[in-house]
């Protein structure tokens, strides 16, 4: 029995690690913000700034998820802009069900040269979305979205 315990555990503690690794996270600094914006590659997008210790992001994260799930279609890419480690995002983007969404951090502190380069008028609030439409013009929701707008935005612009 003790010996079936312990392969147990150990099973626990290895699939913890491999399950950290599914949710990939790629780093976000200055000078990447052209490179998100050609991921659209001429369809409608959302950027979606949020922050693992920002209430309203926590709350809205999942509902990300369902909108998704409900859109398959809809390209939104998620970055995430606290100071936390790595573990601490997959473990939020696990609780929301955004493991395989578009995800990257901030590598750096969100200064004012890096929100500058993403919009000049940002002061670093979040949750903040950016939904930029098939020519590149951007609309700015700062605060938690409404998500029947969400959709009728993408329905709108594809």
């Amino acid at each position: 029995m003790k010996k079936i315990l312990t392969v147990f555990a150990t099973f626990l503690f290895i699939s913890t690690f491999v399950n950290a690794d599914e949710i990939s996270l790629k780093p976000y600094q200055k000078g990447d913000w052209s490179a998100i914006l050609n991921l659209a590659n001429g369809k409608p997008m959302a950027v979606h700034f949020w922050g693992v210790t920002c209430a309203p992001c926590v709350k809205e994260m999942p509902q990300w998820s369902k909108f998704l799930l409900s859109d398959k279609d809809a390209k939104v890419v998620f970055i995430q802009v606290d100071d936390v480690s790595p573990e601490m995002i997959r473990k939020m983007l696990r609780q929301a069900n955004l493991g395989n969404a578009n995800n990257y951090y901030i590598t750096s502190s969100l200064d004012e040269r890096l929100r500058y380069e993403i919009d000049p008028k940002w002061r670093g609030e979040t949750p903040i979305t950016i939904f930029i439409d098939k020519v590149g013009k951007k609309e700015t929701t700062v605060g938690s979205v409404n998500f029947q707008s969400v959709k009728a935005w993408f329905k709108k612009n594809s």
